[in-house]
């Protein structure tokens, strides 16, 4: 896909690497459009028996969901292939404090890792309360949250994100959402999804490659280009999602590819 954006001439070098950690919010999909190019990329990647992973610090659905989204958009992804900042959060959680009792304000996906990781729900006296991203937001959900942080429980979120793309334009995200909380009980939240080195851990350990031959294609500075700095891992942004070219000099730090989108990877076909 040739974009508006001349093509870096080091391309082969980023076509060469074994393993691609992607984000999906703003590079594969806004909402329930997929976006130009991704058909030829995720193609590109099973033929060339890349190693790939989609790492999304969208905590909604379930790999299996993202698995059945991708497939009504005519992409055939396996379930394996997928992991969010909610499973992450769910490992985090049963890793601290195995068994523990939570209040969640979120949506199914975060809700069902928490259960397969052991936890039970609690809105009375929960040790922790999580919190994901919901279309489900209201008042009274967030007065809850509050009474409890400010009565003893622990106040994770599953990403730092303030915005997010769709197919409308920016929307608000876990970051912009869970801040009424924190500044209500002064308590500043523990955010498990990406920049945290614990994402990419997890996916760095399911591809089982490593960095030198590992790259992240994402669209936030913030959020996939920090992570791959910090991980030692070669970093891509794409101009699909919230980040636009003017907004990379704002940042102390660039990324190692600045692409239209993931179509710009794959080489032209002959």
């Amino acid at each position: 896909m040739q974009t508006t954006d001349s093509l870096p001439d080091n391309l082969p070098l980023l076509r060469a690497k074994k393993a691609f950690i992607c984000d999906m919010d703003g590079v594969i999909y806004h909402g329930d459009t997929l976006l130009a190019g991704v058909p030829r990329f995720v193609q590109w990647l099973q033929a060339e028996n890349k190693q790939f992973i989609f790492l999304t610090n969208s905590s909604e659905r379930a790999p299996r969901e993202l698995r059945q989204k991708l497939l009504r958009m005519g992409l055939d992804v396996g379930e394996d292939h997928f992991y969010t900042s909610a499973l992450a959060t769910a490992s985090f959680l049963c890793h601290q404090a195995p068994g523990c009792s939570v209040y969640v304000i979120g949506e199914p996906g975060l809700v069902g890792a928490l259960y397969e990781y052991g936890m039970t729900m609690n809105d009375i006296s929960p040790d922790y309360v999580v919190f994901g991203e919901t279309r489900a937001y209201g008042y009274e959900k967030v007065e809850r949250a509050i009474r409890l942080v400010l009565g003893g429980a622990k106040l994770i979120a599953t990403n730092p994100d303030i915005t997010g793309p769709s197919e409308n334009g920016i929307v608000p995200a876990c970051g912009a959402l869970i801040a009424p909380i924190e500044l209500a009980t002064g308590h500043k939240a523990y955010y498990v999804g990406k920049p945290n080195p614990l994402m990419m851990r997890h996916a760095m350990n399911r591809l089982g490659t490593h960095v030198d031959d590992t790259v992240i294609v994402g669209d936030r500075m913030d959020t996939d280009v920090l992570s791959g700095l910090e991980a030692g891992v070669e970093t891509t942004l794409v101009l699909s999602g919230v980040t636009t070219r003017a907004m990379i000099d704002t940042f102390s730090y660039r990324p190692k590819y600045v692409l239209g989108g993931v179509g710009d990877i794959p080489p032209a076909m002959a």
